[in-house]
């Protein structure tokens, strides 16, 4: 383990992350507020924590292995998110314990956006923006961009990108450099934010709730700067903008970037995992409008299908906007929709879930075993499209699940033990595991009301959600530590 690169490079990335917090107080000064010292307080230290970190080593230039991007990634955002607490810890328009601070700030960073805050109304817009911001900076991920900064630093990136990006295949790149490939994402995410900004204060929105919401938006976080999420608007034009770019924001960005690229948008019914997306949130806005109907939820058709529609997209790729109380629904629709946050959204976009490309693998992995039954010595490849899948990428599949699986169920014992009953422990772990957001039970309307050790537990299910579980899982077994 190169520990010197290791210490050198978490410094520098928080010297980066401490000029996130300068944005924030230019919010501040637009309106007027009082707000700033906070966010100077937290720049002051996270800066410092930086050059303590990197000052001793920043001669070292050796070369970084994939081993220790595991361990950079895994320790950067577990520094990060209590380096992105410092403001809100500080913050005298708010009184958070640390445990509180720690979680509004891992949620933001890990896009979950479960929260502990209540009358965001009334908030200053300083720390509203910050919250935002702090999902729009960990939707693509951070270390992504770290990618694109640190070979002008003279540190290597494909071992972090590795570590970073999520889905059963790394290896692909968009271009043939990694410095470039991360560049290419974030410029297609910059042009979604900007296009999402622009379309909701078309829809009717001011510019600071249109920014904030794009963040929120394109990165999936689900943070709004109203407590009634996208509902307090009470706008059709609104709900709409907010459902299109969910949808594209779940959609794996390489397919973007070549849209951009080529100018076609043919690859996009040409890939297997795009086609299963669209149908899982096509076949689940019609059961849950149906449900709706059949239960005459709404007086009007058009709430009952514009809602249904809404909720469903935004559920469904762990956004986690809200439009309307979905925990208090008909009979199977709640749970329904929890349950299709366990898909989640396409590998290589900002959502959370297992990604549909995994349930596409195991689904396609199913239907060859029954094949199998049928004609035992049949040699039958699983395919995508065309393209015969490796037996390794499968069988890492499978892993991948079953790891999610037993994970899934520690936490939730752990959530039980701590006195919550089994439906909110349920979808507590549900919310956050899968960076969903909002649950049902205690945890409808928020995670205020949770002790501090169901939140410490939230926050270990929002750290193995977002770095997908084996990044972080990897650091505990021997075999990593034996040289």
């Amino acid at each position: 383990m190169n520990w010197t690169v290791v210490q050198r490079i978490l410094g520098l990335l928080l010297m980066m992350f401490s000029l996130t917090m300068l944005p924030p107080i230019l919010i501040a000064i637009i309106f007027d507020e009082q707000s700033w010292l906070p966010f100077v307080e937290g720049f002051g230290i996270t800066l410092a924590a930086g050059l303590i970190c990197w000052l001793p080593v920043h001669r070292s230039r050796r070369d970084l292995r994939l081993r220790d991007g595991f361990l950079v990634v895994a320790a950067f955002w577990t520094v990060l998110g209590t380096a992105g607490a410092a403001p809100l810890y500080f913050a005298d328009a708010i009184t958070l314990t640390w445990t509180d601070a720690v979680f509004e700030s891992m949620s933001g960073l890990t896009t979950t956006g479960a929260t502990i805050l209540t009358g965001l109304d009334e908030l200053p817009k300083s720390i509203l923006y910050y919250r935002q911001q702090l999902q729009w900076l960990g939707g693509m991920g951070i270390i992504v961009l770290a990618v694109a900064v640190l070979p002008m630093l003279g540190v290597g990136g494909m071992q972090l990108y590795r570590a970073e990006t999520p889905g059963p295949v790394k290896d692909t790149k968009l271009t043939p450099r990694i410095t470039e490939t991360a560049k290419a994402l974030w410029y297609v995410y910059l042009a979604f934010t900007i296009a999402c900004a622009a379309s909701y204060m078309v829809a009717g929105m001011g510019w600071f709730d249109a920014l904030c919401h794009a963040f929120s938006t394109v990165a999936i976080g689900g943070f709004s700067t109203h407590d009634m999420s996208i509902g307090y608007f009470d706008s059709t034009a609104i709900n709409i903008v907010a459902i299109i770019f969910m949808f594209a924001a779940g959609i794996n960005f390489s397919l973007h970037f070549f849209a951009w690229r080529y100018v076609s948008i043919r690859h996009y019914s040409q890939d297997p995992e795009f086609r299963a997306y669209a149908l899982i949130l096509v076949v689940l806005s019609l059961l849950v409008v149906a449900g709706l109907f059949y239960h005459q939820s709404y007086a009007r058709p058009g709430d009952a299908i514009i809602n249904g529609v809404f909720q469903a997209v935004s559920i469904a790729t762990t956004t986690g906007f809200t439009t309307a109380d979905y925990s208090a629904w008909p009979v199977f629709l709640p749970v329904a929709l929890v349950f299709a946050s366990f898909i989640g959204g396409c590998a290589g976009s900002t959502a959370g879930g297992i990604k549909v490309i995994r349930c596409l693998l195991i689904y396609k992995q199913g239907l060859r075993e029954i094949v199998r039954l049928v004609h035992p010595s049949a040699e039958i490849p699983v395919k995508l499209g065309n393209k015969a899948v490796q037996f390794r990428v499968v069988d890492a599949v499978w892993g991948f699940f079953s790891v999610y699986i037993v994970v899934f169920v520690v936490l939730m014992l752990a959530m039980m033990a701590t006195g919550l009953d089994q439906v909110t422990a349920f979808s507590a772990i549900a919310a956050t595991l899968n960076n969903l957001g909002p649950g049902l039970g205690e945890v409808s309307s928020g995670f205020m009301t949770l002790s501090d050790k169901a939140k410490w537990v939230a926050v270990a299910g929002m750290l193995l959600g977002r770095l997908e579980i084996f990044t972080l899982l990897v650091l505990v077994t021997p075999t990593f530590w034996r040289h």
